[in-house]
């Protein structure tokens, strides 16, 4: 009987040895966006590794709409701690009658106009704070006038992101200004005449999320 009592002592001390040793789970970061922040995600989970575990949506996150539409499918099942999010690049660009794009506006309409991306942001802010995670709104960068691609004028992120920060402010969403981050820094760290950055300025971006994110919440 002693040796039976010895045995389940040292079964139930070894569990509970085994269950102190058990590190706590690692915050999950989720970042929502364009081909933007998919350049900058990779450096962000190098610089979060083995703190935070940190997924990109699924492919390019596009214009508001189709954001609107694949929410539920990214937001999955998991729990998250923190959403960084953006739409907007995709939402002031020229395309034709057929959704393709187009450099002229003769062939073609701004894709998503400002009034229905303003619906399209609200319903997104309010599905997003349902999930309890810290959310997190990055403006949409800036770009050269009429870039390489689809036409997409300059003037039109400065009206988009009002927009979105108007919405975000009345949500008490956090903002992290990525635009104003590289406004006038743009022949360094983006590409000749495009929309897309460079290797530095991908980093610099997620230099930046990263800060918004630590501020978010505590990381170990």
């Amino acid at each position: 009987m002693k040796i039976q009592e010895l045995i389940l002592g040292l079964l139930i001390c070894s569990l509970q040895t085994s269950n102190a040793a058990e590190p706590a789970p690692l915050p999950r970061v989720l970042i929502i966006g364009d081909s933007i922040s998919i350049g900058y995600t990779k450096p962000l989970t190098k610089m979060l590794e083995g703190r935070a575990i940190v997924v990109h949506n699924a492919g390019n996150a596009q214009h508001s709409a189709h954001g609107l539409k694949n929410l539920e499918k990214w937001l999955g099942d998991g729990k998250w701690d923190v959403i960084h999010f953006n739409h907007g690049l995709h939402d002031l660009k020229y395309v034709d009658e057929n959704g393709k794009n187009t450099g002229s506006k003769e062939t073609g309409h701004i894709q998503i106009e400002l009034s229905a991306y303003a619906r399209n942001m609200k319903a997104i802010v309010k599905r997003l704070k349902q999930t309890g995670a810290a959310l997190i709104f990055g403006t949409t960068t800036p770009y050269p006038d009429k870039p390489a691609g689809p036409l997409r004028e300059a003037f039109q992120a400065a009206r988009y992101n009002a927009v979105a920060i108007e919405i975000m402010k009345n949500h008490k969403v956090t903002v992290n200004d990525l635009h104003m981050l590289v406004l006038n820094r743009l022949k360094e760290l983006q590409q000749p005449n495009n929309v897309h950055f460079t290797r530095q300025g991908s980093m610099e971006l997620a230099k930046e999320v990263k800060k918004h994110i630590l501020k978010a919440i505590p990381l170990p």
